[in-house]
């Protein structure tokens, strides 16, 4: 479909795109199986401006568009969704600060970001608040002109290695969700470490790790936003994200359906090859529909926030789950069109179902989202 991009955004699509093939495709496999953080693929990203892409131009980016945003992840994620997580994520971590920062907290971030050199991280989750949010445990007692944070957040894509942290924490714990805020956190702050390196399934050119905040003392002035409005922050930045998981989903999707047709094309069977069967072929043809329709989805949605429109918290959850789901059902139906080569490490289509999984996980589950989705239909009528 002809989503009539502008000179500028080709331009971008076709730098991240080959980006994705020359740099990130030959180093694929060997991050996956050693679960090295791709530095040297960021620092080519860096210096060809992909991270400015998600800054506005007041500071120091080019756009700030979702909708140019959702280009980039594409083409990214269509190679290699781990290595990509280092941009995606740092756009996630970045939008506190761009949405409940003040203008001298935006000029000091943001654009540090734009540039590529110090990438950010999104610190919510912990091992008992995932979905519940209230059921947060990490606090910041005021004490003077600082706060001091102590406690753990979990699974922090990023972690260890982004040096910006947007944390959110319990300011007044008795107030549960309406008690949380949150602040600005740099690496090497006193009291602020690392716990290990997860093994994960998939994903595994980025790390994920714990952020540990034991009398961590942050400046007040790192707040973000006034006390207790950090689960809104939380809420308004999930509406903006979330249409980026969807076109890391898509992205994931088009890469394993490619690989399909050109196996398919290749893999000859009873004297022809296997694209001539109609079970093959219908395979494809489900494949390519779906993705079309979540790419639709996703870039539509991505222009309606663009627009300034109010409330669009339902579309960007739909994004979420929509294309998450397609990324899932592709990957493992390019596994099946190429059989046993599927299963195998030799062939991507293996590796980009196991990374696929996640993106029916983080952000807010996809049951969180379908019930997102349900309480915004049923206020509409």
């Amino acid at each position: 479909m002809n989503y009539f991009l502008t000179e500028d955004q080709l331009e971008m699509q076709d730098i991240a795109r080959r980006i994705a093939l020359e740099k990130m495709k030959p180093l694929s496999e060997k991050y996956d199986e050693e679960g090295t953080f791709p530095w040297d693929i960021v620092e080519v990203m860096a210096n060809s401006d992909l991270f400015a892409v998600m800054i506005p131009e007041e500071y120091g980016g080019i756009s700030g568009k979702v909708v140019d945003l959702a280009i980039v992840t594409e083409e990214l994620c269509a190679v290699d969704l781990g290595i990509s997580l280092a941009f995606g994520v740092t756009g996630l971590g970045m939008y506190p600060i761009l949405i409940a920062g003040n203008e001298e907290q935006k000029q000091k971030y943001l654009s540090q970001i734009a540039t590529g050199k110090r990438l950010a991280a999104f610190g919510l989750t912990e091992a008992n608040a995932g979905s519940d949010v209230g059921a947060m445990s990490t606090t910041a007692k005021k004490v003077g002109d600082t706060y001091v944070l102590n406690g753990t957040k979990q699974w922090i894509s990023n972690g260890g290695e982004a040096e910006i942290y947007t944390v959110f924490a319990m300011t007044d714990p008795s107030k549960g969700p309406r008690g949380c805020s949150v602040f600005v956190v740099e690496k090497g702050t006193p009291g602020f470490s690392f716990g290990k390196k997860e093994n994960k399934m998939g994903i595994r050119a980025n790390s994920t790790r714990e952020l540990i905040f034991e009398d961590c003392v942050v400046p007040a002035e790192n707040l973000l936003g006034r006390e207790g409005t950090g689960f809104i922050t939380a809420m308004k930045v999930f509406d903006k994200s979330r249409p980026m998981v969807g076109a890391q989903a898509v992205g994931v999707a088009r890469g394993a359906y490619e690989a399909a047709i050109k196996y398919s094309k290749e893999r000859e069977q009873f004297g022809k090859p296997i694209c001539s069967f109609q079970a093959v072929q219908f395979m494809l043809a489900d494949m390519a529909t779906e993705i079309e329709a979540a790419r639709a989805l996703v870039m539509q949605t991505a222009r309606m926030v663009d627009s300034g429109a109010k409330n669009y918290s339902k579309e960007s959850a739909m994004c979420k789950y929509f294309a998450s789901d397609v990324a899932m059902k592709v990957t493992t139906d390019a596994v099946q069109i190429l059989g046993g080569y599927g299963y195998m490490k030799e062939y991507p289509v293996e590796k980009m179902m196991r990374d696929a999984k996640i993106l029916q996980i983080y952000e807010g589950t996809n049951q969180i989202q379908r019930s997102i989705v349900a309480a915004n239909i049923l206020k509409e009528f």
